[in-house]
């Protein structure tokens, strides 16, 4: 067992890409991935699981069709299963997402923004 603390600010540091998250830990069946945001994402659902966005760094928006909510460090949200959303972030903004393992980035979107999964950092 490894008694070593995650440092997430070391994490982030080891990659540069926008929209491509990278797992730092799982828990169960459950991964926690940091990713860098930066523009906007795509229309996308999960159709399955509930996401979670935790901010670490910057804002973010998460825009709905029916409205937005707008996120600073510190500060999370679950965007419920089904839910159709598009993250906005409009200076870089550092994130950690909170998902089943298998989850794909883009939901039901698809496109240049999938990111490969399971790409430990």
């Amino acid at each position: 067992m490894n008694h070593d603390a995650i440092n997430l600010r070391d994490k982030l540091a080891l990659f540069p890409e926008h929209w491509s998250p990278r797992v730092v830990a799982e828990m169960n069946d459950v991964q926690f991935k940091l990713a860098k945001l930066q523009g906007e994402f795509v229309w996308h659902a999960h159709a399955d699981t509930d996401e979670v966005f935790i901010v670490i760094d910057g804002e973010l928006a998460i825009e709905f069709r029916d409205g937005e909510v707008r996120l600073v460090a510190g500060e999370m949200f679950v965007v419920p299963k089904g839910v159709e959303h598009r993250p906005v972030a409009t200076e870089e903004c550092c994130v950690m997402l909170v998902e089943p393992r298998g989850v794909v980035n883009t939901g039901d979107a698809g496109g240049a923004y999938t990111a490969a999964n399971d790409i430990w950092v």
